[in-house]
């Protein structure tokens, strides 16, 4: 969806898995065990070692209200892990000489603030400086409502420049919706068509596609949210608001596949990989790196709705590693550190769980809604079945865990939020941030 691993959102759990778990991997399955057991986790996690996985099983439920458990089969909307499908397409696109990286958007959506300006490397990287259309206060009013490309595109257009092309460069979910648009428009077929013939096909995926409405009856899983001491599903995004920023979904098993593929030259060249794994300003086109220990891993994260999924990659090594999560209270970065670990042969920290009971009264003096002039966001504290939630602007309520009377955290995400009176500070990321009341 951030420590030494980057990857940058129930009562019983599952016992399927594919084999047997190796003594390997005992002590990792133990601990997401755990984990979801105490209604931390559910979802599933691989590791493959070059062609084989070693490791694959799913804990807690796809569907928790009918108890359908999670296979390694099921499948996970995995969010902006798309754009890295998507950028693979635009690069075999360059190969087939129909476009090029200095290309201007302007061949294709003039209207766009600054398409003239505007690259199609400066999309894969994010340096357009195009508004997030994601970051909106109204983005969660249309969010579940179908849109077409005309309705997206001008909203896009409508925005003001975030900053000058090629400045610098800035998360922003607007530049993939465009280069799926653009896909479509030099190939005159569907983003989901090209998404099956020129990355699923090539790679030899088998439970990987373009999501719709969630059907369990395709081995698909829901979402959750943890409140008031259960899980409750989460709302479905439209998948023509997430698109090509964010509309596949898959398994790990698959998803660690695709990487294996990507760098083994199956899918795009040994120019064009080198291309998109080039680093500026720490983004590539459509891929990021992070560090595990002295391992240099490429991957990309995704977050959607409660869905949220990690896939990384060592070429050096051959070691892949892909989790997808549909519904957390707990760091799920700490997973994969676990993870990565188990793979590695070090050792690591069985996670400890904190179970702190607040007096109602203390959590609904917290509630109201916080403001700072260091962020444009607010954030909204409600209470909800004994558990406290916050809300920033357009965006989903999360859960607050207690690790004391004054002090909460999301694990999920890395936030931590310390209440003091009429006062919150919001910890995350290693920044800092102040915030007063607004509405006691």
């Amino acid at each position: 969806m951030k420590k030494t691993l980057i990857l940058l959102l129930l009562c019983l759990s599952a016992k399927n898995i594919t084999a047997q778990v190796s003594d390997k991997y005992k002590t990792l399955d133990s601990a997401l065990t755990y984990l979801a057991s105490n209604n931390r986790f559910m979802g599933s996690v691989a590791l493959r070692d070059k062609d084989q996985v070693v490791f694959s099983k799913a804990y807690g439920f796809a569907e928790v209200e009918k108890n359908t458990k999670a296979t390694p089969k099921t499948k996970y909307k995995i969010g902006s892990i798309t754009k890295m499908f998507t950028s693979a397409i635009i690069f075999q696109l360059i190969e087939e000489k129909k476009l090029a990286l200095d290309t201007k958007l302007s061949a294709f959506y003039p209207t766009v603030r600054n398409a003239d300006k505007i690259t199609i490397a400066n999309l894969l990287n994010h340096s357009s400086g195009i508004y997030n259309f994601t970051n909106d206060s109204t983005f969660m009013d249309f969010a579940e409502i179908p849109q077409t490309q005309e309705s997206m595109l001008k909203k896009i257009a409508a925005y003001d420049a975030a900053f000058e092309p090629g400045s610098k460069s800035d998360y922003s979910n607007s530049n993939y919706l465009l280069l799926g648009y653009i896909i479509e428009k030099i190939t005159k077929k569907s983003y989901p068509e090209n998404v099956a013939v020129r990355v699923i096909k090539k790679a030899g995926l088998t439970d990987t596609k373009y999501y719709g409405t969630i059907n369990p009856a395709n081995n698909e899983s829901f979402s959750y949210a943890f409140e008031g001491g259960k899980w409750n599903k989460r709302e479905e995004w439209h998948e023509s608001v997430a698109y090509a920023a964010g509309a596949l979904q898959s398994t790990p098993d698959d998803l660690t596949r695709f990487a294996r593929a990507l760098f083994e030259g199956k899918i795009i060249s040994k120019n064009s990989l080198e291309e998109m794994t080039r680093m500026e300003n720490k983004f590539g086109k459509g891929i990021f790196t992070f560090p595990f220990g002295d391992k240099k891993f490429f991957g990309h994260t995704g977050g959607i709705e409660g869905f949220s999924s990690s896939l990384g990659y060592n070429p050096e090594d051959g070691a892949g590693f892909a989790m997808t999560v549909n519904a957390a209270n707990y760091d799920t970065n700490k997973i994969a550190i676990m993870a990565l670990s188990a793979f590695y042969g070090q050792a690591f920290n069985f996670p400890e769980i904190k179970n702190i009971s607040v007096d109602e009264k203390i959590l609904k003096s917290y509630t109201g809604v916080y403001a700072t002039p260091t962020v444009p966001l607010k954030m909204t504290i409600a209470y909800e079945n004994g558990n406290l939630t916050a809300q920033a602007t357009g965006q989903g309520a999360f859960p607050l865990t207690a690790e004391s009377e004054t002090e909460f955290i999301f694990e999920d995400a890395g936030i931590k939020i310390t209440f003091g009176n009429n006062t919150m500070t919001l910890h995350q990321g290693g920044m800092k941030f102040e915030f007063k009341k607004d509405t006691p």
